[in-house]
């Protein structure tokens, strides 16, 4: 039996209807303080859209179409931000008929227990061809762990996307360390500076 292949191209609409899932549900304003410690006005919690069903569809869509021609050999990225995404892609990317596509997640520290893994989902492979996806980009600290984590194994990381890029740094930290950055939105999308 062959596994009939779904043409999960994203469209204009996906975009837009993405965009105003993330803006209507995944912003709150205030006084927060971030994980890299800085203070803001507005949270963003991309979960609120990355753990919904048409958004996950939406996004992983999306995801697809960036990755589609790039001849990767895996996607993910650091927990918990990761996550559902790579959950989504997973699901969307056998659709597309990317079925030996690996999916991963990077774990913060290694499982204390076990095989004391970084990494957890099919072993990467020196010279994988990887994809780091986040729901959002502030400093670049936790893509940058995980970029390091899969470069240790040997892997080339070619490209970071993220739901949302809140234009604060990150972009520039990442594109120094050589990857591209190529988020869905940036913070502009939602909030005029």
């Amino acid at each position: 039996m062959t596994d009939k292949i779904i043409n999960l191209n994203s469209n204009p609409g996906d975009w837009e209807e993405l965009r105003l899932l993330v803006k209507n549900y995944s912003f709150e304003f205030g006084n927060f303080v971030l994980s890299s410690g800085k203070e803001s006005t507005y949270y963003f919690d991309g979960k609120q859209v990355t753990l919904s069903p048409r958004g996950a569809h939406l996004l992983s869509k999306i995801i697809i179409d960036k990755i589609k021609d790039l001849k990767i050999d895996a996607i993910g990225g650091l927990t918990i931000g990761a996550d559902p995404i790579v959950g989504a892609v997973a699901v969307s990317a056998y659709l597309a008929g990317l079925a030996d596509l690996k999916l991963f997640i990077v774990r913060k520290e290694p499982k204390k227990y076990g095989k004391c893994k970084y990494i957890e989902g099919p072993p990467l492979k020196k010279g994988n061809r990887v994809v780091i996806v986040d729901d959002v980009i502030t400093t670049g600290g936790s893509i940058i762990k995980a970029i390091n984590q899969v470069r240790d194994l040997g892997c080339e990381v070619v490209k970071v996307i993220a739901l949302v890029d809140r234009e604060e740094g990150g972009t520039e930290a990442i594109k120094k360390i050589n990857v591209e950055v190529d988020p869905v939105f940036r913070i502009g999308d939602f909030i005029k500076k």
